[in-house]
């Protein structure tokens, strides 16, 4: 590989294609022939910015660089938002370099490297290799999105005997619904839409009800929810999210969204809420959730794009306008 082609937004918005010499690795780098790309609901925050596209990444390694001690040339290996970080502070020594102040991350740092190209290059340490039996179109969208929804299932304390609520059956949600239920949980999905009901319970739900805004928590759920994950693409009435939560509960916003977080404080007071917030996972937990999903067979259902300009302004587009079922993917032919 001599060559790396990229896409990259701009101010204008338009996305565009780029040509740059491949670089050589140098320390523990790796360089990454990228065969598949996750698109990400994230992307479409960066379309205006000068910057190579795209934080879900799965290919080949082609080079390494002369301290690279973990990964070797061939290796199928994939990377996800967060792409360096001090690896000394107190966050880091703990395992949770996702908290690391000076952290790289997308959108952030690195701007002129993205998984919209055919290769990029990023420190081993941050680079997860991928169980065979894994697809890399599959591992490429849990690079991102997997690791969102297994964060808070795994740091935020669910267990198998919880009921765990999924709001929203998206991008987002169909894994959540997916990790949950194959870690034991009740899983009580939340939606907007009765015609998701059938492939919510195939997903792995126990439960399904129709949360409409305005229209008051679903009088016919069973019992309150101990964990809720809000995957939805905007923000719910969060004083009808109260009314379904346990006391003691926890609730994890996980989707992007930007705004106020505005919340009915008696109501944290009143039953004991927590309020939890969640970055993707960290390295070590990232290495389990791809190991978890190969072992239980946790998919993402799949729209597939070409990586190509018009492919991937063709799967932006049909992103930004809710057409993606349920995440998209580029392709390098």
């Amino acid at each position: 590989m001599s060559e790396i082609t990229m896409y990259k937004g701009s101010s204008s918005g338009e996305i565009l294609e780029e040509k740059v010499p491949a670089p050589e690795p140098k320390d523990t780098e790796a360089l990454v022939r990228v065969t598949h790309s996750g698109i990400c609901g994230s992307d479409l925050h960066f379309v205006h910015r000068d910057m190579v596209l795209g934080h879900e990444g799965a290919g080949i390694v082609e080079k390494v660089g002369p301290k690279a001690k973990s990964l070797k040339i061939g290796d199928r290996v994939g990377w996800g938002f967060q792409t360096g970080s001090c690896m000394n502070c107190p966050y880091c020594e703990r395992g949770e370099e996702q908290y690391c102040p000076d952290r790289k991350t997308y959108g952030i740092s690195w701007l002129n490297q993205g998984s919209y190209s055919t290769g990029a290059m990023w420190p081993e340490e941050f680079l997860f290799k991928i169980p065979e039996s894994m697809p890399s179109e599959e591992a490429a969208p849990l690079m991102c999105a997997g690791a969102s929804v297994f964060a808070p299932l795994l740091r935020g304390g669910v267990s198998s005997i919880d009921r765990v609520g999924i709001m929203g059956v998206g991008g987002l949600g169909h894994l959540a619904i997916q990790f949950a239920a194959k870690m034991g949980c009740e899983v009580v999905v939340l939606s907007r839409s009765p015609k998701k009901e059938e492939e919510a319970r195939q997903l792995g739900a126990t439960e399904f009800h129709v949360f409409a805004e305005g229209g008051g928590p679903p009088k016919t759920l069973e019992s309150p929810i101990d964990h809720l994950l809000v995957t939805s693409a905007k923000q719910p009435d969060w004083k009808e999210v109260v009314e379904v939560m346990a006391n003691g509960g926890t609730i994890h916003p996980i989707t992007i969204t930007m705004g106020e977080l505005k919340f009915p404080y008696m109501s944290i007071i009143d039953k004991a809420l927590h309020i939890q917030g969640s970055l993707p996972t960290s390295r070590p937990a990232h290495r389990d959730m791809l190991k978890f999903a190969a072992r239980h067979g946790v998919k993402p259902i799949l729209s597939t794009f070409p990586m190509t300009l018009e492919g991937v302004r063709q799967g932006l587009d049909a992103l930004n306008q809710g057409k993606v079922r349920y995440r998209g993917v580029l392709v390098n032919q």
